[in-house]
Protein backbone atom coordinates (compact mmCIF):
# COMPACT_ATOMS: atom_id res chain seq x y z
CA UNK A 1 0.00 0.00 0.00
CA UNK A 2 1.48 3.31 -1.07
CA UNK A 3 1.61 6.60 0.78
CA UNK A 4 -1.11 8.16 -1.34
CA UNK A 5 -3.46 5.26 -0.64
CA UNK A 6 -2.88 5.61 3.10
CA UNK A 7 -3.56 9.35 2.93
CA UNK A 8 -6.81 8.77 1.03
CA UNK A 9 -7.86 6.05 3.48
CA UNK A 10 -7.20 8.29 6.49
CA UNK A 11 -9.06 11.18 4.84
CA UNK A 12 -12.07 9.06 3.94
CA UNK A 13 -12.17 7.54 7.42
CA UNK A 14 -12.05 11.01 8.97
CA UNK A 15 -14.99 12.12 6.86
CA UNK A 16 -17.03 9.04 7.73
CA UNK A 17 -16.33 9.32 11.46
CA UNK A 18 -16.92 13.08 11.40
CA UNK A 19 -20.32 12.73 9.74
CA UNK A 20 -21.24 9.93 12.15
CA UNK A 21 -20.23 12.08 15.13
CA UNK A 22 -22.23 15.04 13.81
CA UNK A 23 -25.28 12.86 13.24
CA UNK A 24 -25.13 11.15 16.61
CA UNK A 25 -23.96 13.96 18.86
CA UNK A 26 -25.42 17.08 17.25
CA UNK A 27 -28.10 16.40 14.63
CA UNK A 28 -30.01 13.68 16.46
CA UNK A 29 -30.43 15.69 19.70
CA UNK A 30 -31.41 18.73 17.63
CA UNK A 31 -34.02 16.61 15.83
CA UNK A 32 -35.43 15.18 19.06
CA UNK A 33 -35.68 18.57 20.78
CA UNK A 34 -38.60 19.77 18.66
CA UNK A 35 -42.00 18.36 17.79
CA UNK A 36 -43.03 19.86 14.46
CA UNK A 37 -41.29 18.96 11.21
CA UNK A 38 -40.25 22.49 10.25
CA UNK A 39 -38.67 23.06 13.70
CA UNK A 40 -36.78 19.79 13.43
CA UNK A 41 -35.46 20.64 9.98
CA UNK A 42 -34.49 24.13 11.15
CA UNK A 43 -32.69 22.69 14.18
CA UNK A 44 -30.68 20.26 12.07
CA UNK A 45 -29.92 23.00 9.52
CA UNK A 46 -28.72 25.37 12.24
CA UNK A 47 -26.53 22.63 13.67
CA UNK A 48 -24.53 22.88 10.45
CA UNK A 49 -23.35 26.29 11.71
CA UNK A 50 -21.81 24.48 14.66
CA UNK A 51 -20.03 22.11 12.29
CA UNK A 52 -18.82 25.07 10.24
CA UNK A 53 -17.46 26.72 13.39
CA UNK A 54 -15.56 23.54 14.28
CA UNK A 55 -14.14 23.34 10.76
CA UNK A 56 -12.99 26.97 10.88
CA UNK A 57 -11.43 26.39 14.30
CA UNK A 58 -9.63 23.26 13.09
CA UNK A 59 -8.33 24.94 9.95
CA UNK A 60 -7.16 27.93 12.00
CA UNK A 61 -5.33 25.77 14.53
CA UNK A 62 -3.80 23.72 11.73
CA UNK A 63 -2.61 26.91 10.02
CA UNK A 64 -1.03 28.08 13.28
CA UNK A 65 0.81 24.79 13.65
CA UNK A 66 2.10 25.04 10.09
CA UNK A 67 3.06 28.71 10.55
CA UNK A 68 5.01 28.11 13.78
CA UNK A 69 6.36 24.62 12.96
CA UNK A 70 9.91 25.80 12.29
CA UNK A 71 10.03 27.59 15.66
CA UNK A 72 8.61 24.62 17.59
CA UNK A 73 10.62 21.87 15.91
CA UNK A 74 14.03 23.38 16.73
Amino acid sequence: MGNETIILLVGASSVVFGVAAWAGLIALPAWQSYSTLWQRIAGVFLSLYLVAAFVVLGVGLGALVIWFWDRVST
